[in-house]
């Protein structure tokens, strides 16, 4: 097989992409900070942070929970968190037994006490499975933080707060879904030093 040359129009577009949808995330330093700021009440009332997603937001799910739980920046103590799209046994039974838009409701009302958070991430902010564990959650006296694209979708409607990145490119999304994740890391590593 023959590699064909790399078309490094392909490299400068995906560049300008990006430098677009980020300063268009300055809009969002606000509602970044209101996150910050729950995520510090979930620590102080010793609550948890569960994430769910389908697919590349699933893949960010477990990406974030992990630097919660392990470390970001530096050897901190860990943080409470899950997440709900990595149990196999949990998701199959349930998408068998009940449907699969319930992977996710089922495990919020199973594991989800008041006072913790539910970070949602969908880039179209329709997957119907995160809207269901958005309500189930919100029933239940769980913050809810979407993470969505696009124009928020019907999740940007019911999430208690959305952070949405005005792009119609799931990649450019999903960029700065991790983007904001990692900010979020950052400034609850002060939080928890040793």
């Amino acid at each position: 097989m023959k590699i064909k040359k790399i078309d490094m129009d392909i490299i400068k577009k995906s560049f300008d992409e990006h430098r677009v949808v980020l300063d268009g995330l300055n809009s969002q330093v606000d509602d970044i900070e209101s996150v910050i700021q729950q995520c510090k009440r979930v620590l102080d009332s010793n609550n948890k942070f569960m994430f769910c997603g389908n697919g590349g937001s699933a893949a960010d799910s477990q990406h974030l929970a992990a630097e919660f739980t392990g470390r970001f920046l530096k050897k901190v103590q860990p943080l409470p968190a899950i997440a709900l799209t990595t149990d196999t046994s949990a998701l199959t039974a349930i998408g068998n037994d009940f449907s699969f838009e319930e992977v996710f409701s089922r495990q919020v009302s199973a594991l989800g006490h008041k006072g913790d958070l539910l970070f949602a991430i969908s880039t179209s902010g329709n997957s119907k499975n995160i809207i269901r564990a958005v309500n189930i959650a919100k029933e239940e006296g769980i913050f809810t933080v979407a993470f969505i694209g696009y124009d928020g979708g019907e999740l940007g409607k019911i999430a208690d707060l959305s952070i949405i990145i005005d792009s119609s490119f799931t990649a450019r999304i999903q960029e700065m879904h991790i983007l904001v994740g990692h900010i979020i890391c950052e400034a609850l590593d002060k939080k928890r030093e040793f």
